[in-house]
């Protein structure tokens, strides 16, 4: 049974992802009381002016493989995109890690909406955690904003005991200074992308970056990606920086 035939079987039953995620379940034992307590923080933040929502997640951006993608093609032609072959003397990585946070806020009963991007070097972990949420904060205080709800997934470093003693540190000083901003890191139940919205950014953006000719550079890749979500260019996260 091809694609297609399920495809159009699934089309003539009404089925598409909008109604997928109304079934699809989480093996979380405690998916449907925190999706409640995610509900509740969402209306929270929504009556609050001085509250923002992010949707925070990770990805690669791999510069040998290609997303799936369609194309329209005349009869008898076939068009795919090829796996660039890897160089033994590349100097540069295969794949590029990247934090991002899908943000949204209220002014004036009028949402607004956008995607902020901190590349690093190596893998996501706990160091680089802690500076991305630094410089994530110091973003959000400059927006006006009081209070950062923060929805992630339940990744190894969003839960290491560095990560989450460094927000209740932070929050303590934030409290006793009576100035910053306020972090509440909510974990989302396992296996739910659906409860992300930054999930299917990610994918659309591969798609409008990847060029089938040749290779790119990171730099290229950094720069398209930005582009793409209307980014500046920054620098890029390492571990021999300094973490407070």
């Amino acid at each position: 049974m091809s694609r297609e035939t399920v495809r159009q079987a699934l089309k003539r039953f009404g089925i598409a992802w909008k109604r997928a995620k109304k079934w699809i379940n989480s093996p979380d034992p405690a998916y449907l009381l925190k999706k409640k307590q995610r509900e509740r923080l969402m209306a929270m933040a929504a009556e609050r002016a001085d509250w923002a929502v992010g949707y925070q997640d990770e990805t690669w951006w791999s510069r040998s493989a290609h997303p799936p993608l369609r194309s329209w093609a005349e009869k008898g032609q076939c068009l795919k995109l090829h796996e660039h072959a890897e160089d033994a003397n590349d100097p540069e990585p295969k794949a590029i890690a990247c934090y991002g946070v899908a943000m949204h806020w209220y002014e004036q009963t009028v949402k607004q909406e956008a995607v902020w991007l901190r590349f690093v070097e190596g893998n996501p972990r706990s160091e680089l955690t802690v500076q991305y949420l630094e410089w994530l904060l110091t973003k959000t205080q400059q927006a006006g904003k009081r209070v950062l709800i923060l929805f992630w997934d339940q990744a190894s470093w969003h839960k290491s005991r560095a990560v989450q003693d460094w927000i209740k540190k932070h929050n303590r000083k934030v409290k006793q200074e009576q100035q910053g901003v306020r972090l509440l890191a909510f974990l989302l139940p396992k296996k739910s992308p659906w409860l992300n919205p930054i999930e299917p950014l990610w994918l659309h953006a591969k798609r409008k970056i990847v060029e089938p000719g040749r290779k790119l550079a990171k730099a290229e890749i950094i720069q398209r990606v930005c582009a793409v979500f209307d980014n500046p260019v920054l620098s890029v996260f390492t571990t021999s920086e300094n973490v407070s």
